[in-house]
């Protein structure tokens, strides 16, 4: 019963050509509803901008550009006026937005996602770069020099190692070792 329910009753050919034909239906319509754009652009530009005809005369001609200058002045008046209405209104609705999510007490917390960072970037980050910490201890560290001990120097003295063993092999190596032990 679950397998029959969660099979499709139309067959794939039959779903392909229904798309087909939805994609059709819609690209018609985008048609359509372009072409009507289109028409009501053009009326709009008929209605509002008449056909242009320039005075053939100096002083005619300042007096039409001096009126082109106030109709574009009272059109950038209205259109700052609605940017500032925009602008008001996406504010309004940002606040509004802001106290629903208040009112209802649950935010919704975005999934962090693991950074690696070195601890030196991490503070720098929080700090800031104006603030230079260093968190490699052994930096902050003083240098001590060694005193050279009594077995160091022997062990510089003594120099090649071959000859060191060639000298103590055998039995007279043997007995010297005792001797200097001794």
């Amino acid at each position: 019963m679950g397998e029959d329910d969660k099979k499709s009753k139309i067959s794939n050919t039959r779903k392909t050509h229904l798309k087909s034909l939805m994609l059709q239906v819609a690209k018609t319509a985008l048609e359509k509803e372009e072409a009507e754009i289109a028409a009501e652009k053009e009326a709009y530009l008929q209605e509002h901008c008449p056909p242009l005809s320039l005075p053939s005369n100096l002083s005619e001609l300042q007096d039409f550009c001096k009126k082109m200058h106030a109709k574009i002045d009272v059109v950038d008046e209205e259109r700052y006026d609605m940017e500032v209405k925009v602008g008001k209104s996406t504010k309004e609705l940002e606040d509004l937005n802001q106290k629903i999510f208040d009112l209802r007490g649950k935010f919704k917390r975005p999934a962090l996602k693991r950074v690696r960072m070195s601890a030196d970037a991490m503070l720098r980050a929080l700090l800031g770069s104006k603030h230079k910490v260093n968190m490699e201890l052994r930096a902050n560290l003083k240098q001590v020099k060694k005193e050279d001990t009594d077995k160091e120097k022997d062990l510089r003295d003594v120099g090649d190692w071959r000859k060191n063993i060639e000298e103590k092999s055998g039995m007279e190596g043997r007995k010297k070792m005792f001797e200097s032990e001794a």
